[in-house]
Formats: C-alpha cells, structure tokens, sequence
C-alpha cells in the first residue's frame, strides 16, 4: 500500500485517484475549487464516466480515497504525489504548461521527505527536466536538501471506458532512471504488474514522447480511414468493405478505422497540435500529423457540406440532430464535430432540433453563438418531429436501434444522415428514408 496524493480532480485526476484507490492504495485527491470538492465529498462527480461514481462511493466508504482542498497537508503525508492537472492548448497549439508549474514549485515549497513526484498530465518532451528544476528553484529557495525524483507516467484514457482502461491497461509507462523510484511506481501499480500487464520502463523523454506518439497515430488512423472513405464516395467503393478488410490485416488492425465527421475531444486535437509544434520548434516537422490536423478540420465541414448538397437552401429547413459528445457514453463537447457541423448549418439557414442523451448542458454554451437558431429536444423522436432531415452525429447505442418507420412518419422530407455509419443502407431503405453515409 502507498500514499498517495493527486493533484487535480479533472477528468485524468478523478478517474485515476480512485481506480488508485481501488488497486489498495491510500489516496487523497487534491483541488483547488473548494465547491468542486464539497460535492466530491457528497459523491457527486463532476464529470460523466460510466462506473466511475460507484468506485468513488466504494472507496470513500472503505477509507481508502478521500478529498481535500488542503495541499500542504495531502503532500507531505503522502510519498507519491500525482501531478494531475490540465495543459490547454496555447494560440500556437503549444500546451500551456503554467498549472504544471505551479504546482510542482508548490510541491518545491511543501515536500518534507523523500518524494516522487508523478506527471500523469500530458505534456511536451522535456516537462519532466523542467518540472525537476522548479521544485529544486523552490527547495533551494527554503534552503533544504530534500531528495525527490520526477517520473513520467503518461495515461491512455479514453472517455467513455477510462474506468476499465485504467483497471485493464495495455502497457503501464514508466519513465523514470531512478531505481528507487521505479519500484515504487512499481508498488503503486502492483495489482496490475501481479496480472501480468506489460510495463515499459525508459527515461523521462521517451514516456513524454510515447504519449503523444500514441494519440498522433490514432489520430492518423482515423483520418486516413475518413480520406479514403472521401474518395469510396467518388469512386463507387464501399468504405465499410474497404475498412473491414484492411483491418483484417494484422499489421494494421481494425481499431479506429471507423469512417464519420472526423475526431475531437480532449486529446486528439490538443495532442496533435502540440505535438506538431515540438517538431517545429525542433526543428523536424511531423508532416503527416500536420496534414492530419488539417483534413480533420476539413471532414468536419465536408459533413456540412454532405446535409447542404442533399436539401439545397436551408432557409426554413429544420435538422434534427442526434448526438453532441464528441463520442458515446460522454458528456464532453470539446472539439466535438458537432460544433462546427451545427455552426455550418446555423450559418447556412438551417434550424436545429438538438438531442443527445448526456451532452444537452454543456450544449447551452459551447453552441451559444447560434442559439437562435437551435432548440433543444428531449428525445430523438421530438427532435425528429417535423424536420425536414435527421442527422446522427454520435453514435449512442440508444441511437443504433431506432424506430426507422417512426422516424420516416415524424420527418417533412425522408433524408437520414448516418454520419457515423451504423446503419445498413438497406434497413433505411426500406422504411422509405434516402439514406446518406459516409464513403458509401
């Protein structure tokens, strides 16, 4: 068992303090909003992830995860501190590394003892050095020889299933030249390493470099699927056949070719913009993650463009749109495909009916801009109720079952958008719908 603390009960520090606690640990999550905290206390969380609320109940119950406002006291009765909060995009795309740095020069001013000090944000190659020297700035400041080691331990979380991929990870990244260290991250993370799961352990540099490594490829997968789903359209080819047979090639996989209106969320597009920005300050530029970006921006308003091609002038034309989350099973709108698909349409003429089942909230002000032109519906039949079109733009389970006949009887004009292809053509088909995919 080790004490830890986490630093940052975001979406990387909520999910990863309590499957921490989970695996045995003894784990207090630090943060600086005292509101965000009372309610943590209550065991109400603050983002939505599936499975989360009942590791969190559990956990607090047993006396094993708690929250806190009081920094100082959760560092120095803890041997591992967590660095867990965000690194936003800066204008250049760069990551903004100042709540990084604050609080590693606070860990500087507080630790008492031997300490790791883990960045589990994620960060550009070279964090871990600097992260090193502000806390050394801060003890040098105090006076005190206080030994600490920084260790990189990048997360792959996706949202949605963090809670299952934080308890069944493909690899655990250790980065770190410290033996001391590395067994005890080693301690942190012992019911995984009893189960076998892989551990890569390296220095500071390549764990940083692994990470954004990671997310750039995935993001090339789902761009190159979605270009070549572009050219099926032109060509008379069926992007879900294509799909489905290279990815029975076990070189390349079938994870993430999945054709639709492009990526988003929290990584992806901060990832890949950062990462295109350390190859330009190095130097190296990664041309392939540039183009990636910018075919990704492209697809989201290719998706537009498909809903215009199809209804002509959409002044006095209402869409339906089911699906605001930039996926399933998540609340998260950030970078989402929908706000530009449904700025476009806004800016064309279009009203919108808006339905999703977890993201309607956040919808209120990341889609303010165009409030006049949207109205929110409290189903995807209401939000199908006299429109012209229906377009699904997340593919939520309740959405890959509906009621085709009910949706053909609700719309003005029979056009369904499958924009993220769940549909058979022929099962839309036959309830008298005009059925529109994505490379098919």
């Amino acid at each position: 068992m080790v004490s830890i603390a986490v630093i940052g009960t975001g979406y990387v520090g909520s999910v990863s303090g309590a499957c921490l606690a989970d695996f045995g640990n003894t784990v207090v999550c630090v943060d600086s909003d005292s509101e965000k905290i009372k309610a943590l206390k209550q065991g109400i969380i603050p983002i939505f992830e599936p499975g989360l609320d009942g590791i969190v109940a559990r956990n607090m119950q047993e006396g094993r995860l708690s929250f806190t406002t009081d920094f100082s006291g959760a560092v120095k009765a803890s041997e591992v501190v967590f660095i867990a909060v965000g690194t936003p995009p800066a204008a250049d795309g760069s990551a903004d590394l100042q709540y990084v740095e604050t609080v590693a020069r606070e860990i500087g001013r507080t630790i008492g003892k031997w300490t790791v000090v883990v960045d589990k944000s994620t960060v550009p190659i070279g964090t871990g050095r600097k992260a090193r020297e502000w806390i050394q700035e801060e003890l040098t400041r105090r006076g005190a020889a206080i030994p600490f080691e920084v260790v990189s331990n990048p997360e792959f979380l996706r949202e949605g299933t963090a809670v299952y991929d934080f308890t069944h990870p493909d690899r655990v990244v250790i980065g770190t030249e410290n033996e001391k260290a590395r067994s005890i991250m080693k301690d942190v993370y012992r019911p995984l390493y009893l189960n076998e799961t892989p551990y890569i352990e390296t220095n500071l540099e390549s764990a940083e470099m692994i990470k954004y490594a990671s997310n750039a490829f995935l993001a090339l997968k789902i761009t190159f699927i979605n270009e070549i789903a572009n050219l099926c359209e032109k060509t008379g080819a069926d992007v879900q056949d294509v799909a489905k047979a290279v990815g029975r090639d076990g070189r390349i996989g079938s994870k993430f070719l999945h054709p639709g209106p492009g990526y988003g969320g929290s990584c992806f597009p901060k990832d890949t913009r950062a990462l295109a920005q350390i190859g330009r300050e190095h130097g190296e530029p990664v041309s392939l993650v540039e183009a990636a970006i910018s075919a990704n921006e492209r697809q989201k308003l290719r998706m537009a463009e498909k809903i215009q091609a199809e209804l002509g002038d959409l002044h006095g034309k209402t869409i339906a749109i089911l699906g605001l989350a930039f996926k399933q099973n998540t609340d998260d709108m950030r970078e989402s495909p929908a706000i530009a698909i449904c700025e476009r349409l806004a800016e064309a003429g279009a009203k919108l009916r808006l339905f999703d089942p977890a993201a309607m909230k956040e919808a209120e002000w990341r889609l303010a801009g165009i409030k006049a032109s949207m109205t929110f519906a409290e189903s995807e039949y209401e939000a199908a109720r006299g429109a012209d079109a229906l377009a699904i733009l997340t593919p939520w389970n309740q959405f890959r079952n509906l009621d085709l006949n009910k949706i053909k009887e609700s719309l003005v004009l029979p056009y369904f958008f499958d924009l993220r292809n769940i549909y058979k053509r022929e099962e839309v088909e036959r309830a008298g719908l005009t059925y529109i995919g994505v490379g098919r």
